[in-house]
């Protein structure tokens, strides 16, 4: 390789908000392929580890790496040098590599005329939570309805995705025609005409009640409708699907039966190829005229391949029976600057950044605080306390002793039911490893939306996978308290939280199967889902828990006396119901406004992605469950109370009766839900959540605490 090849080379014509192409040119294999990387990622670390980079593409346009985040990041040019050094000597001795494309799939490039795929999706309600399959409704149908391959989480979120007559459709003739193609305008057409039963009308009337959408998918891109702001801003909002029809002010229903599709792309410079980078449509309602229906060759009056057709220029079709609704449609390809790594954009477009930054230093707050706390009792009360008890010489001095030392040869003394706090524990273990992993594999874009139904496949796989850390840190503790059926406590870790989990889910699942719903997990999605759980999960936990149990038993720091120490009476704010409930408001308080964003997303089909938002919320959260546990449990142990195991547990915990609340509270001013069984819906599977949410935490304020019980009595002399 020259010395005027750069090792590396980034295309300028990718560059988005969301992602950035890098081309490893010294790579045998990848002298024509590339890999993405998400912006995030890359704004942080690629200026520290290239500085000799240049754009693809013309003079114009080419500037280091460096000058293009600049001046937000600041490099010393030394480090910077040696970094790109090193890695590019450790790339340089790799054997052979291969390209691979972070996130989402790899960009396809269409020619003119070529044939687009254009695909249906579920129809979604924020209002009943309940999705439906396209052709529940009867829309004009493909003669082979084609199911694609839908991963495990987007069964679990009920999409179906098929085939449509927006695609192909088989004429009478029996020719497959294609009716989509690539940066080839079409007028108005006629799909297809349906006579409307009263069953049919009953049913288009019910989802256009209920506010349901129809979502379609065109290159992997989820169909969007420009909304105008209610602020007037010239800046369109979009939202996911069109609606099904809409009541007029005389209490009729109309039918959203022409679309006019807007498909914008991207052109190669070099070659006719070009990208689909957006994929629009606007609906209208519109009662088609003809004289005479001739089904081999349909044509209406007010519908010609020559027009199209302006939303509200029309009459409108009602919805009523006998009525017979024809189908049309109409498609606009339009050339756009949008690059194909930027094209999430429009989904992924957030007005809010400013919100999420008063999350942060919100919660950044909360722990500064703590933080403070924490520092006065280790660095002022705590190491006086320990200076003093070690200058104790007499015996009388040691007898008057009071606060946490005094209470040292019970402090170790195993809890009630110490078993099921094993249990709690790895449980909470297993989902602390699950979410960290999640996170991390989002912040590098694994997850992202266009991979869909990923991050859902992702935190199922990895729940079982972490089976083998839940059954370690179970037996660990149990070993410790001296237990001797650790069989019987790993089968419980393995068992207790997913089956209480999956009760609840067997349940509304039920309840969604009553209801016709294409959210209802099929037999052999559920069959697929218990083999995870007994094949793999089960066998994983043992695994751990066979290794920790073989390893020594942790040592305690002091010895435990045979008979138990009475406890003093307490004062009131020191009752273990009250200091419990206090201990969750902060770390629920440290995540709260995230949590909005979050229920937003699932609960108004909205996309999340600032992960980079989450992590640090994430990170806020541990040390907030851990200096808020480590306080109490001071002033626990300080009032001579030393049952602090369940209490250390439940004290960061119970933030998940906040987020319960939180929950009740939300659904009560932010969404529109009025069936019975869609309430049923949100509150059992928010449920489910609040039940992880108590896991989790309880677990980082258990083992914040256990790691300060310990240190503070390895620290004083003990007779």
């Amino acid at each position: 390789m020259g010395e005027s090849t750069p090792p590396l080379r980034l295309e300028s014509d990718s560059i988005g908000a969301s992602e950035i192409k890098l081309h490893f040119l010294f790579c045998p294999r990848l002298h024509s392929d590339f890999f993405l990387l998400p912006r995030s990622l890359s704004s942080r670390w690629l200026p520290f580890l290239f500085n000799k980079v240049v754009f693809s593409g013309s003079a114009t346009r080419s500037r280091s790496l460096l000058q293009l985040f600049a001046p937000s990041l600041a490099m010393e040019k030394v480090r910077g040098e040696f970094l790109a050094s090193l890695l590019l000597a450790f790339l340089l001795l790799l054997p052979s590599c291969r390209a691979f494309y972070l996130p989402g799939v790899t960009p396809r490039d269409f020619h003119k005329g070529a044939d687009l795929q254009v695909k249906v999706n579920k129809l979604s309600s924020t209002k009943t939570q309940l999705p439906y399959d396209y052709y529940f409704l009867d829309y004009c149908k493909p003669s082979n309805i084609i199911n694609s391959a839908e991963n495990l989480g987007e069964v679990l979120r009920g999409d179906r995705i098929e085939n449509s007559v927006y695609t192909v459709s088989i004429s009478f003739l029996s020719v497959w025609v294609n009716k989509f193609k690539m940066r080839v305008d079409e007028g108005c057409k006629v799909v297809c005409r349906v006579n409307f039963s009263s069953e049919i009308a009953k049913n288009f009337k019910e989802k256009i009640d209920d506010d349901y959408s129809v979502n379609m998918i065109l290159d992997n891109l989820p169909l969007a409708v420009p909304r105008q702001r209610r602020d007037g801003s010239q800046i369109h909002s979009y939202e996911n699907g069109f609606r099904v029809g809409y009541k007029g002010r005389d209490n009729k229903y109309y039918l959203s039966n022409h679309l006019s599709f807007r498909v914008m792309y991207h052109k190669d410079a070099e070659s006719d190829d070009a990208r689909i980078v957006g994929f629009e449509a606007t609906p209208s309602s519109v009662k088609h005229d003809y004289t005479d229906w001739d089904d081999k060759n349909p044509k209406v009056s007010s519908c010609t391949s020559d027009s199209k057709i302006s939303p509200g220029s029309n009459v409108p079709q009602e919805v009523a029976e006998d009525a017979h609704v024809v189908f049309s449609y109409d498609v606009t390809f339009q050339s756009s600057d949008i690059k194909w790594a930027s094209r999430w954009d429009t989904y992924l477009l957030m007005n809010d950044d400013q919100i999420h930054w008063f999350s942060i230093i919100n919660s950044l707050m909360i722990v500064l605080f703590l933080s403070g706390m924490v520092a006065m009792i280790m660095l002022r009360t705590l190491y006086r306390d320990i200076a003093n008890y070690n200058q104790l010489e007499s015996q009388d001095e040691a007898q008057e002793e009071t606060g946490w030392k005094l209470v040292h040869g019970d402090v170790f003394r195993p809890p009630l039911n110490s078993g099921l706090l094993c249990v709690y524990v790895g449980t909470g273990v297993q989902f602390f490893g699950m979410t960290l992993v999640t996170m991390i594999f989002a912040l590098l874009g694994f997850l992202s939306p266009s991979n869909r139904g990923g991050l859902m496949t992702a935190m199922v796989l990895l729940w079982v996978f972490m089976g083998i850390f839940a059954g370690y840190a179970s037996a660990r503790l149990y070993k410790m308290f001296k237990g001797s059926e650790w069989k019987r406590i790993t089968l419980k870790t393995a068992s207790m939280f997913p089956g209480i989990v999956f009760a609840i889910f067997f349940v509304l699942n039920a309840l969604i199967w009553g209801e016709k719903s294409s959210g209802a997990v099929p037999f052999g999605t559920m069959f697929a889902l218990v083999f995870l759980w007994f094949g793999i999960s089960v066998p994983l936990v043992f695994v751990g828990s066979y290794i920790g149990y073989k390893r020594p038993a942790l040592e305690d720091p002091v010895k435990t006396n045979k008979i138990p120490r009475q406890i003093p009476e307490q004062a009131w704010y020191l009752q273990p119901a009250f200091s419990i409930l206090i201990g969750g408001i902060l770390p629920f308080g440290a995540v709260f406004i995230e949590l909005f964003f979050i229920l937003t997303s699932i609960w108004l089909n909205q996309f999340y992605y600032i992960f980079g938002f989450l992590f640090l919320v994430f990170l806020i959260l541990i040390i907030t469950c851990a200096e808020i546990t480590i306080v109490l449990c001071y002033f626990q142990l300080c009032s001579e109370d030393y049952h602090w195991w369940w209490r250390a547990y439940l004290t960061a915990g119970s933030s998940a009766v906040y987020l319960f609340a939180y929950s009740a509270f939300y659904f009560v001013t932010k969404l529109e839900i009025t069936k019975f069984v869609s309430g049923i819906l949100y509150f059992g599977y928010m449920l489910i959540a609040s039940y992880a949410f108590f896991v989790l935490t309880g677990t980082m304020g258990f083992y914040a605490c256990f790691w300060f019980v310990r240190k503070i009595y390895s620290s004083v002399k003990i007779d």
